[in-house]
């Protein structure tokens, strides 16, 4: 597979990475020796109204020739795309690829003038952490349970099905939390996010009670403070989790409103005039939608001084960020569309309270129409991430839900469908965006990577493309363990503390070395991304930024050696395999045992 004419929307192509509306900046098309590439001309839509622009060579280097062309900023998302033309025609360069055909502008490349998302989560390692399950302190054992909860010992097996299942209760705390960090530490994050904290009805705590005070099971409020300190202590984040979509009916807004329709709360839900009842989240009716028509609720959530949203953004908390749990469906119902103004809102607020939080969505499916809105700073990618790299390395016949339980579950692709499924969502972002995401193997709300891929060989293949491809890596508790699990509630199991015969230290190994080898390399979270070869089995890719190149080989299986021309030579940095050395044609030749994980930095 020869190397192709390449455009992404890093600094190597995009030396302004940070754009502001008016503003005329250059961007980078680079041709490789042997394209038919004669002419370059990039193709904007200003206000909607295409026009062409004659690129010029700014230099050729090596055999490759780079292109150079301005591009105005003309609206907060500028689209732009190439065309080359050469002897047998025409081709159009954009983000969705290179075709011979026209294409519609959504796959264009963009350039984003609104803020930037905030400078340290390009650098982040997310760790997911689901309190209850995580960890216990001493003073977990002097606290009352609640009438709901089906206390369990750590050792109790989850129940992942059935009506127990929200409301077996551990007893992880906060506290719990600060005492293991030193397990974090080893591991090598640098960004804790904790489900959500606040006071509610169930194990998850999706069903908040109240958004004012920190649930006392979990310690309270000092708690969370003296958790905060020790995440802050060793230069890290913490990030909080928030329902923009709904309550728990027993919310205290919601009782409220349920006991006296001329409650001022009876506006922030959606209740029918005539039965009394309300909406709620799919059907759930412990879960009441809140209803973002409402001014009061935009005062009490996000615009006053004590907003929901404020004031665990401010000290003794400092949270540096939310994850927004259902973005999806907030400000969403029938003919009520508020997403992208309630999004937008929201970033205003944290931003004003804390100009580096960071607001990031949660999507199940289809996300591209709600980013680069000035809103969310990007998204949970399971689509164009977590349910293509499972359909790649899914193991055994067993049924296995994906994250959505689409019928069938996850069917086992070959590496084409999941490179095409991967560059159909992330080309219809822009590459802030896409890199600005959170992609991760697993969630508490899906089954664990190790059950997917049903060895540690193929889970050390994903968590290899965890911390090499764009995006910032979310690791979910207890997988760098080993842990399994066929479905979210089934995942959220205890952490083995007092069982660590029960490790699997290899894949805690390989978690350490891969993290490491993501925060040694910048090219890893900053580089471009340039696809070189796929063939089944296999899967190889170039991170580049100016100043660094790596090279990545993922195979699920054995297989015939990779020949790929144009490559250059390289030191093995992750692996082991041998160091690169072209032949004299210019040809690399890339191992084909599997399942392996390889990298190579190039010299």
């Amino acid at each position: 597979m020869p190397l192709q004419p390449h455009h992404d929307g890093s600094a190597r192509y995009v030396p302004e990475q940070e754009p502001a509306l008016g503003d005329t900046v250059d961007v980078f098309v680079r041709v490789p020796a042997g394209a038919d590439v004669r002419e370059v001309h990039v193709r904007t839509t200003g206000d909607g109204e295409p026009g062409f622009t004659e690129a010029v060579v700014d230099r050729v280097d090596g055999d490759e020739v780079w292109w150079r062309a301005p591009v105005e900023v003309r609206n907060p998302v500028s689209n732009y795309r190439f065309l080359l033309t050469g002897r047998h025609g025409y081709r159009w360069l954009t983000a969705a690829g290179l075709v011979d055909h026209d294409v519609p502008d959504h796959g264009d490349f963009k350039l984003v003038s609104h803020a930037a998302p905030p400078a340290w989560a390009r650098d982040a390692v997310i760790y997911q952490i689901f309190p209850d399950r995580f960890a216990r302190s001493a003073a977990a054992d002097t606290r009352p349970l609640p009438d709901w909860a089906i206390p369990c010992d750590w050792d109790t097996p989850v129940i992942g099905r059935g009506p127990e299942t929200p409301y077996q209760f551990y007893g992880g705390d906060l506290d719990g939390i600060t005492e293991r960090l030193d397990h974090l530490d080893r591991l090598g994050v640098n960004t804790v996010y904790l489900t959500p904290v606040f006071p509610a009805r169930s194990n998850h705590r999706y069903d908040a009670s109240d958004f004012d005070t920190v649930d006392p099971l979990l310690g309270g409020d000092a708690a969370l403070a003296r958790l905060a300190d020790a995440v802050h202590a060793r230069g890290w984040r913490l990030l909080g989790d928030i329902t923009s979509n709904h309550t728990g009916d027993a919310h205290r807004w919601f009782t409220a409103a349920v006991s006296d329709v001329r409650a001022p709360e009876r506006e922030l839900y959606y209740f029918d005039e005539l039965t009394g009842d309300y909406e709620s989240w799919k059907g759930v009716k412990s879960l009441p939608k809140l209803n973002w028509g409402s001014a009061e609720l935009r005062r009490r959530f996000a615009t006053a001084p004590d907003s929901v949203l404020r004031r665990w953004l401010r000290e003794p908390y400092a949270l540096d960020g939310w994850r927004v749990d259902v973005a999806n469906m907030t400000g969403r119902r029938g003919a009520d569309a508020y997403t992208h103004e309630v999004a937008a809102l929201l970033r205003t607020v944290v931003a004003q309270t804390r100009a580096d939080g960071l607001l990031m969505a949660e999507h199940g499916h289809d996300h591209t129409g709600d980013l680069d809105r000035d809103g969310w700073h990007g998204t949970m990618n399971y689509v164009g991430f977590t349910d293509p790299l499972w359909s790649w390395l899914r193991h055994g016949d067993h049924p296995l839900p994906n994250f959505l339980g689409t019928p069938g579950g996850v069917r086992r692709r070959d590496a084409g469908a999941v490179l095409a499924t991967m560059n159909a969502f992330r080309s219809l972002v822009s590459w802030r965006a896409y890199t600005h995401s959170w992609q991760l193997l697993g969630s508490h709300d899906s089954a664990r990577i190790r059950t997917v891929v049903g060895d540690a060989a193929r889970q050390e293949v994903a968590a290899g493309l965890l911390a090499t491809l764009p995006g910032i890596p979310m690791i979910f508790a207890g997988d760098e363990l080993g842990l399994t699990g066929d479905m979210g509630e089934a995942s959220r199991t205890p952490m083995p503390w007092h069982r660590p015969e029960s490790w699997d230290q290899g894949t805690f190994a390989a978690y350490r070395a891969l993290v490491a080898l993501r925060r040694n390399e910048p090219a890893l979270r900053h580089g471009g991304l340039r696809w070189v070869h796929h063939d089944p089995d296999t899967l190889v890719f170039l991170r580049e930024s100016p100043d660094a190149t790596v090279l990545v080989l993922a195979r699920r299986a054995a297989g015939s050696p990779v020949r790929v021309a144009g490559l250059p030579a390289g030191e093995n940095v992750y692996g082991g395999a041998p160091a690169l050395r072209p032949d004299a044609e210019g040809v690399v030749t890339l191992p084909g045992d599997g399942p392996t994980f390889q990298v190579w930095r190039a010299r």
